[in-house]
Protein backbone atom coordinates (compact mmCIF):
# COMPACT_ATOMS: atom_id res chain seq x y z
CA UNK A 1 0.00 0.00 0.00
CA UNK A 2 1.11 3.30 -0.59
CA UNK A 3 2.44 5.69 2.48
CA UNK A 4 3.11 9.73 2.04
CA UNK A 5 4.47 11.72 4.09
CA UNK A 6 2.04 15.21 3.18
CA UNK A 7 4.20 18.97 4.36
CA UNK A 8 1.36 21.19 4.91
CA UNK A 9 2.34 25.08 4.59
CA UNK A 10 0.20 27.98 5.05
CA UNK A 11 1.33 31.32 3.41
CA UNK A 12 -0.70 33.65 5.54
CA UNK A 13 1.28 32.46 8.43
CA UNK A 14 4.52 30.90 7.68
CA UNK A 15 4.04 28.01 9.35
CA UNK A 16 4.31 24.39 7.95
CA UNK A 17 3.23 21.07 9.18
CA UNK A 18 3.94 17.40 8.15
CA UNK A 19 1.24 14.03 8.32
CA UNK A 20 1.64 10.78 7.21
CA UNK A 21 -0.71 9.31 5.53
CA UNK A 22 -1.16 5.38 4.41
CA UNK A 23 -3.67 3.09 3.09
CA UNK A 24 -7.37 4.23 1.71
CA UNK A 25 -6.00 7.77 2.42
CA UNK A 26 -3.08 7.95 0.65
CA UNK A 27 -4.50 5.53 -2.44
CA UNK A 28 -6.92 8.78 -3.08
CA UNK A 29 -3.55 10.90 -4.21
CA UNK A 30 -2.33 8.14 -6.56
CA UNK A 31 -2.04 9.53 -10.39
CA UNK A 32 -2.78 13.64 -8.98
CA UNK A 33 -0.56 15.63 -10.74
CA UNK A 34 1.41 19.43 -9.74
CA UNK A 35 -1.51 22.42 -9.28
CA UNK A 36 -4.30 20.04 -8.28
CA UNK A 37 -6.22 20.96 -5.52
CA UNK A 38 -7.51 18.48 -2.83
CA UNK A 39 -9.85 18.26 0.31
CA UNK A 40 -7.46 18.71 2.85
CA UNK A 41 -9.80 16.33 5.26
CA UNK A 42 -7.24 13.51 4.54
CA UNK A 43 -4.82 15.40 6.86
CA UNK A 44 -7.56 16.27 9.55
CA UNK A 45 -7.80 19.78 8.26
CA UNK A 46 -10.79 21.33 6.95
CA UNK A 47 -10.24 23.29 3.79
CA UNK A 48 -8.60 23.02 0.40
CA UNK A 49 -4.86 21.90 -0.57
CA UNK A 50 -2.89 22.56 -3.43
CA UNK A 51 -0.36 20.16 -4.54
CA UNK A 52 2.87 22.23 -5.19
CA UNK A 53 5.60 19.65 -5.15
CA UNK A 54 7.61 16.35 -3.50
CA UNK A 55 10.13 14.13 -4.16
CA UNK A 56 10.33 10.24 -4.49
CA UNK A 57 12.43 7.93 -2.18
CA UNK A 58 15.41 8.47 -3.71
CA UNK A 59 15.31 12.11 -2.90
CA UNK A 60 15.29 13.35 -6.25
CA UNK A 61 12.32 16.46 -6.99
CA UNK A 62 8.88 16.12 -8.93
CA UNK A 63 9.34 18.52 -11.33
CA UNK A 64 5.70 19.99 -12.90
CA UNK A 65 6.89 20.26 -16.60
CA UNK A 66 7.73 16.68 -16.85
CA UNK A 67 4.96 14.20 -17.47
CA UNK A 68 4.15 11.22 -15.70
CA UNK A 69 5.31 10.02 -12.71
CA UNK A 70 8.67 8.02 -13.90
CA UNK A 71 12.26 9.60 -13.15
CA UNK A 72 13.99 11.31 -16.73
CA UNK A 73 17.55 12.95 -17.08
CA UNK A 74 16.55 16.31 -18.54
CA UNK A 75 19.06 19.31 -19.68
CA UNK A 76 18.14 21.88 -17.21
CA UNK A 77 18.90 25.59 -17.23
CA UNK A 78 17.20 26.67 -13.65
CA UNK A 79 13.77 25.50 -11.96
CA UNK A 80 13.34 22.85 -9.35
CA UNK A 81 16.44 20.52 -8.78
CA UNK A 82 19.06 22.69 -10.34
CA UNK A 83 21.56 25.36 -8.76
CA UNK A 84 23.30 27.71 -11.29
CA UNK A 85 26.59 28.55 -10.61
CA UNK A 86 26.87 30.25 -13.55
CA UNK A 87 24.90 32.62 -15.85
CA UNK A 88 23.85 30.68 -18.80
CA UNK A 89 24.97 27.19 -17.36
CA UNK A 90 22.57 23.78 -18.30
CA UNK A 91 23.11 20.54 -16.94
CA UNK A 92 21.59 17.14 -17.21
CA UNK A 93 19.55 16.43 -13.90
CA UNK A 94 17.69 13.15 -13.07
CA UNK A 95 13.82 14.53 -11.94
CA UNK A 96 10.55 12.50 -10.94
CA UNK A 97 7.38 13.52 -13.37
CA UNK A 98 4.98 15.27 -12.05
CA UNK A 99 2.27 12.44 -11.10
CA UNK A 100 2.15 11.16 -7.66
CA UNK A 101 3.00 7.61 -7.84
CA UNK A 102 3.81 4.75 -5.32
CA UNK A 103 7.42 6.30 -5.44
CA UNK A 104 6.79 9.25 -4.10
CA UNK A 105 7.55 10.07 -0.40
CA UNK A 106 7.03 13.15 -0.07
CA UNK A 107 4.13 15.56 -0.85
CA UNK A 108 4.76 19.54 -0.91
CA UNK A 109 1.28 21.21 -0.35
CA UNK A 110 -0.37 24.79 0.16
CA UNK A 111 -2.95 25.49 2.30
CA UNK A 112 -5.68 27.31 -0.05
CA UNK A 113 -8.78 27.48 2.09
CA UNK A 114 -8.97 27.07 5.70
CA UNK A 115 -7.00 27.33 8.70
CA UNK A 116 -3.71 25.64 9.67
CA UNK A 117 -4.32 24.51 13.60
CA UNK A 118 -0.95 24.26 14.97
CA UNK A 119 -0.79 21.76 18.36
CA UNK A 120 0.84 23.74 21.38
CA UNK A 121 3.62 22.63 22.50
CA UNK A 122 3.65 21.24 26.19
CA UNK A 123 4.17 22.96 28.86
CA UNK A 124 7.70 22.22 30.59
CA UNK A 125 7.55 21.52 34.57
CA UNK A 126 9.57 23.94 36.43
CA UNK A 127 11.72 22.69 38.71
Amino acid sequence: MAEFKIVVSDPKTGKSITKEIKDKSAQTLMGMKIGQEIDATIVEIDGTLKISGGSDKVGFPMRSDVHGSARNNILLTSGVGFRSKVKGMQKRKTVRGSMISDETYQINTILVKGNLVLDKPAEKAKA
